[in-house]
């Protein structure tokens, strides 16, 4: 049966956009500004480019934009803070200009600051607070924050993850994030959390946290699916890189009929599309328009 998690705080502010989560699924659309992301491979590293796909992403129905400048992988070069600060700040300063809501995909405070201060509404964590620094940044802002759980410190290799209970494990350490982050001061109104699909885990983690989505959206924060593309993607069902966006709109779908009120999705129009044709079958929106055996 479809999920409809029970949300404390449901309606929120985001980016100066009111968001209400009990009914609608909001999909995050995601600009890369790296030469060597796992997906586009830097097809939006130029500044100019970058920027074009976030207002086109904007214009085909995302919520929000999800500008980042580090790849999760530890195969590619580091980057330092400064190089994730150029290539970040002129994305988020020129997407906010023009009132689209940015998230910034960072683990480090200083570019968390500076990302806020040019106008983001949301930092997204993947490292899952790593360094609680983090947490104090959002804490005196008025952004929300993204906690993400992933087992390994950023930029290293986690080889071989096992765990005797992969959602259970995920659920408690989210528990415990949340925890220390409304300790420092952010609210839990501007937490959203994430499984963290593929980062260090898996493919068959990745399908158990999809079957088993609605244990985590059962904690009461709106949660966030990253499953655009994936490796597991690819490994359920031998598809390549480039083949993948049916696959992955199936795997979205699943996860936002177990809770998930945010997906963070590649081919941005084609999951809006199927994101509304969800919420229609959820009952969380009228159909938008009744023709058929209606006369």
């Amino acid at each position: 049966m479809p999920y409809l998690p029970p949300l404390a705080q449901p309606v929120r502010t985001i980016g100066g956009r009111v968001f209400d989560f009990a009914h609608e699924i909001v999909v995050m659309g995601i600009v890369n500004r790296t030469p060597d992301s796992f997906y586009d491979r830097g097809r939006t590293y130029a500044l100019d480019r970058a920027v074009e796909a976030g207002r086109r992403a904007t214009a085909d129905g995302a919520g929000w934009i999800d500008v980042g400048g580090v790849p999760f992988s530890p195969d590619v070069p580091k980057v330092s803070p400064e190089e994730e600060l150029d290539r970040v700040i002129p994305v988020v300063a020129g997407l906010a200009a023009e009132g689209v809501v940015v998230s910034v995909d960072t683990v480090r405070p200083v570019v968390a600051r500076a990302a806020i201060a040019a106008g983001a509404g949301v930092i997204n964590d993947t490292s899952g607070l790593r360094d609680p620094e983090l947490a104090d940044v959002v804490a005196d802002s008025a952004a929300t924050l993204v906690i993400t759980h992933s087992a390994a410190a950023p930029g290293v290799h986690l080889r071989r993850p096992t765990y005797d209970d992969v959602v259970s494990e995920i659920r408690a350490f989210l528990v415990d994030r949340v925890a220390l982050a409304t300790a420092r001061g952010v609210p839990a109104e501007r937490i959203v959390i994430d499984p963290g699909h593929d980062l260090n885990k898996n493919t068959r983690h990745s399908l158990e946290i999809t079957r088993r989505f609605a244990e985590l959206a059962d904690l009461g924060l709106p949660v966030l699916a990253a499953v655009s593309n994936k490796d597991f993607i690819g490994e359920s069902v031998d598809l390549e890189r480039g083949e993948r966006l049916e696959a992955s709109l199936a795997a979205a779908t699943v996860c936002a009929l177990n809770g998930a009120r945010i997906l963070r999705m590649h081919q941005v129009r084609e999951s809006v599309r199927a994101a509304r044709m969800v919420e229609a079958i959820l009952g969380l929106r009228e159909p938008a328009y009744l023709r058929h055996n209606m006369s």
